[in-house]
């Protein structure tokens, strides 16, 4: 693993979840590794669980469009490159009927989903096009809702349908810099946002039914992975689920 020593890591929502689990995959395979979050304590928690050292916390809210350079230009400064971008932090809105939904909710999704992911993939791309040699790779956390939606999630499914667009544009205006882009979506890992599940989950025949989960160490081995490709080759898109959860032939 010599080719990736140091090569520097960030990965939004570090602090919790999915986040986590990619940045513990991450420092395990030899990167370091900057987490962004808004909160402190579970950003050095996280920190406090990976391999190796030098590794960073840095307090972000991502819908801030400076607080979001800022920290992009202080990893620069002390890891020298930007090198992987993990698109993670995301929320959710309540799951209530579409004529329900309130605006101020619809807001907060496509702020931290969509507007922050542009966020970060935007100071992202400005470090690896600049720095020397230039490169690097983003990968943006699509989820299953980019493929399937979930009965009244239209907030949460619009912004990950987004997040295919946004992939498909970094993919495309990156090539000229030597910078990939790739998409992960993700079904039913473990984590507090789908606690749910495991007792009960809406499905599309009106009926509710628990769906198995898995754990998000396998999904932190699947971003690992696709970080690991070399620059000339690029998984464009990935879906990492539990096997028996019902994405296909859901309805």
């Amino acid at each position: 693993m010599t080719d990736i020593v140091r090569r520097t890591a960030i990965v939004t929502g570090g602090g919790t979840g999915i986040g986590r689990g990619c940045a513990i995959a991450l420092a395990a395979k030899g990167w370091r590794v900057a987490v962004l979050g808004r909160r402190r304590a579970p950003l050095v928690d996280t920190v406090g669980l990976l391999t190796g050292d030098q590794h960073l916390a840095l307090p972000t809210d991502v819908t801030q469009p400076n607080q979001v350079d800022a920290a992009f230009q202080a990893i620069s400064e002390q890891c020298n490159r930007v090198d992987l971008l993990v698109n993670n932090a995301g929320i959710s809105a309540p799951a209530v009927p579409f004529d329900e939904i309130n605006v101020d909710d619809w807001h907060k999704v496509v702020a931290v989903n969509l507007t922050g992911s542009f966020l970060c993939a935007r100071a992202a791309f400005r470090h690896m096009k600049s720095q020397s040699p230039a490169g690097g790779r983003i990968i943006n956390n699509g989820s299953v809702s980019a493929q399937s939606p979930r009965p009244n999630s239209a907030p949460y499914t619009a912004t990950k349908h987004a997040i295919t667009g946004l992939t498909k544009s970094l993919a495309l205006d990156g090539r000229a810099f030597g910078i990939t882009c790739g998409q992960i979506d993700i079904g039913n890992a473990a984590t507090e946002m789908v606690d749910a599940i495991k007792v009960g989950a809406p499905q599309a025949d009106g009926s509710i039914r628990a769906e198995p989960t898995m754990l998000v160490s396998d999904v932190g081995r699947a971003v690992a992975y696709m970080a690991s490709l070399p620059a000339d080759a690029n998984v464009l898109n990935m879906t990492v689920m539990a096997s028996a959860m019902p994405l296909v032939g859901r309805g």
